[in-house]
């Protein structure tokens, strides 16, 4: 990895969106964006982990605690905390990452899958950087990025019938909507219904 040399510099990303991944079936991709430049970085997870970032990043409460707020729970406990999350590697289109925790005066970085790196540091409230060769390898430039609707709603809604559904609720039916979708453990539905709810009522206020 010395071959990078300047390479090795740390990039600051924030997650910019979180949508069903076009390509694969059944996975979604995370988006995390150059805090101060335009390249994007796709990197597709699983629902489970999609999930698991989208609940954190909307601020819902589940009924039970979710395994990322288990394990943040966890290392809390024993006063460890995660100061950064770094993508470190990208090998057959595979992103590696670490977590660098700290405990008192110790510093220990843990290996991790990105999915669930990205997971923690939402919860965590920390930085997530990466590497000029990795953004080099796999970033995109979007052309259209004066569009920062990504940054307002983490969940990126593909299929605009949904929308129009839930216009058709009233207040009242979209808070029962809610609480089923979190009975059910459905945290993407759910903050579909939220973000309805939320534009409600910015607009009536």
């Amino acid at each position: 990895m010395s071959t990078h040399g300047s390479d090795m510099k740390k990039i600051e990303l924030d997650i910019v969106a979180l949508s069903h991944s076009v390509t694969q079936s059944h996975n979604y991709a995370v988006v995390l964006g150059e805090k101060e430049g335009s390249r994007r970085l796709p990197i597709v997870i699983g629902g489970f982990e999609a999930q698991a970032i989208a609940v954190a990043m909307e601020r819902m409460t589940p009924n039970r605690p979710l395994t990322h707020d288990l394990f943040k729970k966890s290392l809390q406990t024993f006063d460890v905390e995660i100061k950064e999350v770094i993508i470190n590697n990208l090998l057959d289109g595979i992103f590696y990452a670490r977590l660098v925790c700290e405990r008192g005066d110790d510093e220990i970085e843990i290996d991790s899958r990105t999915s669930d790196a990205l997971a923690l540091a939402v919860r965590f409230k920390c930085p997530i950087y990466t590497f000029e060769f990795i953004l080099e390898a796999a970033g995109v430039v979007l052309e259209d990025d004066e569009n920062d609707e990504g940054k307002k709603s983490i969940v990126a809604k593909d299929e605009s019938s949904d929308e129009q559904t839930l216009a058709d609720y009233s207040l009242d039916a979209l808070a029962q909507l809610l609480n089923d979708a979190l009975e059910r453990e459905d945290y993407e539905r759910a903050a579909e219904i939220r973000d309805e709810i939320s534009k409600r009522r910015g607009t009536s206020s």
